[in-house]
């Protein structure tokens, strides 16, 4: 599912949200569609996909949306299973 549009859009977004200064503050949809070149809506999705996986949650942000961070425990159980070859 990560690697899903072949493009390797949500793992640039787990990425982006590892950066210094990112991982503290986390995106918006509207960050995200703009480093993409994407409509909101696609953004929207792909971050709600992440969500429900458990590798991002949703915390309020100010007025434009919630803002995605990263779930670090759950990215690392995540790594362990590809590392195990699930």
């Amino acid at each position: 599912m990560l690697s899903t549009p072949a493009d390797g859009t949500r793992l640039r977004i787990l990425t982006w949200l590892a950066e210094l200064g990112t991982a503290e503050r986390g995106l918006t949809a509207d960050d995200v569609a703009g480093r993409l070149g994407v409509p909101r809506p696609a953004a929207v999705s792909h971050l709600r996909l992440l969500t429900s996986l458990g590798l991002l949650r949703a915390t309020p942000g100010d007025g434009g949306g919630p803002r995605y961070l990263r779930d670090e425990i759950r990215v690392a159980e995540v790594t362990r299973l590809f590392e195990k070859g699930w």
